[in-house]
């Protein structure tokens, strides 16, 4: 019986969540699929114990082999501090594909920051305290402090360096990018290089640039171009929708005019400094009615101008 109530509690709790994402996908907000928070919780698990098993060896060099008055074996400290970058680097690339797969709200600043800075944040305490007590250590010469503490210097900022996130991606953003693209072309797929800084309205958008070789290129969902580690929609969307994607001159407009749910300052993150004179929404506002004019399938026939004859 007990099981069963369990399994029901679960049931409950599962459309219960499923209910709230459709409540916010109906108002043009974007929220991660079941799937994709199942990947982030494992990769944030996977990466903590990374991180612990890295801070468990700064800990153990710090009782153990940095001691008072007992030798320090340089070639054993090297190799733990290898070993900590090596799980600590980790842990940060985990850390950083699960921001990725459900990443945090601007909303809470505080919160936004330490979830995607976290790595950066582990890695001074990983490394610094070790750092210094290298160099405070009684036990060894100066050209030991010199060696280790070099060792020990370059290996933290190369730590550093992954947990860093220099253009975190938000679920306003994808929500942003996601309104843009399926406004626009009336669905949401982008084409980008897994290896590439931007993803593009269009096929032709994207092979067009030169910088992505058609071998290379694919194609997603907004959230899956983020995924796969593409920072963002391509700045210059209007001119692509524009001059290679076919899509009409109104759905353009309906997008810039905010008539698609955007602000103007939401539109000012999706776009390029020089096209931000286009944007003609209010600064913030309650989201007018979406009136575009669907994409044509076919071209439309030349209508027939010539006079019956008599």
């Amino acid at each position: 019986m007990k099981g069963k109530s369990q399994m029901a509690e679960a049931k409950k709790t599962a459309k219960s969540a499923e209910r709230e994402r459709a409540s916010a996908i109906a108002e043009g907000n974007w929220v991660p699929t079941p799937e994709s928070k199942s990947k982030a919780i494992w990769f944030r698990v996977a990466a903590i114990v990374l991180w612990v098993a890295a801070i468990g060896i700064e800990l153990w060099v710090i009782f153990k082999i940095l001691r008072p008055s007992e030798p320090v074996n340089t070639w054993w400290l090297i190799g733990f501090l290898v070993a900590m970058a090596v799980l600590a680097i980790g842990g940060n690339l985990l850390w950083k594909k699960a921001n990725r797969l459900d990443p945090a709200s601007e909303k809470n600043k505080f919160r936004f920051f330490v979830q995607n800075q976290l790595g950066a944040i582990i890695t001074v305490i990983a490394f610094l305290p070790l750092i210094i007590l290298i160099f405070l250590d009684k036990d060894m010469d100066g050209k030991q402090k010199g060696i280790i503490g070099g060792i020990a210097i370059v290996l933290a900022g190369i730590v550093f360096a992954t947990g860093v996130e220099t253009d975190p991606v938000s679920s306003e953003q994808i929500s942003r990018e996601t309104n843009v693209v399926q406004n626009l072309t009336g669905k949401d797929e982008v084409w980008y290089s897994k290896k590439g800084s931007t993803f593009h309205v269009c096929e032709k958008a994207a092979l067009i640039t030169g910088r992505i070789k058609p071998e290379n290129l694919t194609h997603g969902t907004v959230a899956e171009a983020h995924a796969a580690g593409v920072p963002r929609l391509t700045k210059l969307w209007t001119s692509e929708a524009r001059n290679h994607c076919g899509v009409p001159e109104d759905r353009i407009q309906s997008v810039l005019s905010g008539a698609t749910g955007l602000s103007a300052d939401d539109l000012k993150d999706t776009l390029d400094p020089k096209d931000q004179g286009q944007i003609k929404a209010p600064a913030s506002g309650v989201p007018t009615p979406n009136n575009v004019t669907p994409l044509p399938s076919t071209p439309a026939p030349a209508p027939n101008t010539q006079r019956p004859a008599a």
